[in-house]
């Protein structure tokens, strides 16, 4: 980028264990072994108060993940096609995903990754340490939203929302897409048990994190601890829509 130009500033806003808004302007690289020619940032992470791991991968060309991403047998992950095109491989299965396309690994399977677009792909890579249920069990699963319908969200005709992951309870998590017309919003301010990591695919926005109603845009990125108030409004001209984790099936633990 070269020598700034003007004050130092930032859009990010951080509150270990309770939220985050992480502006796409302030990312750094982080090596991550196994990822060649990508550019990679840690976005939610324990250190933040999350569950899980959620990065942002800008995949070069050439660039791949030969030694492959989990396969610990307690850990899941999940990749989302933000742009580009690229081969995602497991259980000797392999699948063409291009923009939205997706590929779910359950624990104890490698996900090998490869871009195959001339210039860049982007990617939203997640883990997770899965939580077993007695004879219950994940399989991989791979798609593309955008050959998913919506439907409506609280019965609400402005706001849809996508399930990328089947809903079985051998699912501990899912993946949704969410989209709100300009002008709509959340029915109401959710307060709940589950936590998410959001990556914000279109439009902008003002999003209640915690109460503070903060501004946001296409390409941030949100975490939501659990039981932080939330709630979001979608302004400008396109629909405000990004794609978010959440855990589920499960009780709490004492």
């Amino acid at each position: 980028m070269g020598y700034p130009k003007d004050l130092l500033s930032s859009r990010s806003m951080i509150e270990h264990g309770k939220y985050a808004l992480i502006a796409p302007e302030g990312l750094v690289n982080n090596t991550i072994p196994g990822f060649e020619n990508c550019i990679t940032s840690i976005l939610g992470s324990p250190k933040l108060g999350a569950s899980f791991v959620d990065y942002i991968v800008t995949m070069q060309e050439g660039g791949k993940n030969r030694e492959g991403f989990g396969g610990q047998l307690d850990i899941e992950t999940f990749v989302y096609v933000i742009e580009g095109k690229i081969i995602a491989a497991a259980d000797d299965q392999q699948f063409v995903l291009e923009e939205s396309g997706y590929l779910y690994c359950p624990p104890g399977t490698k996900m090998y990754l490869e871009n195959i677009e001339a210039g860049e792909s982007k990617l939203f890579l997640y883990k997770q340490r899965y939580r077993s249920l007695e004879g219950r069990s994940p399989w991989v699963v791979s798609g593309h939203a955008n050959r998913i319908e919506y439907r409506n969200y609280d019965n609400m005709h402005n706001v849809n929302i996508k399930d990328l992951l089947p809903t079985d309870l051998d699912f501990d998590m899912n993946f949704h897409i969410l989209s709100f017309d300009p002008a709509a919003c959340h029915p109401f301010i959710e307060t709940h048990v589950q936590e998410h990591g959001a990556y914000l695919l279109s439009g902008e926005g003002m999003y209640n994190l915690d109460n503070k109603w903060v501004p946001v845009k296409k390409g941030d990125y949100i975490f939501m601890g659990p039981y932080v108030q939330q709630a979001a409004y979608a302004v400008g001209r396109e629909n405000l829509t990004y794609v978010y984790s959440k855990d589920c099936n499960r009780d709490a633990e004492l």
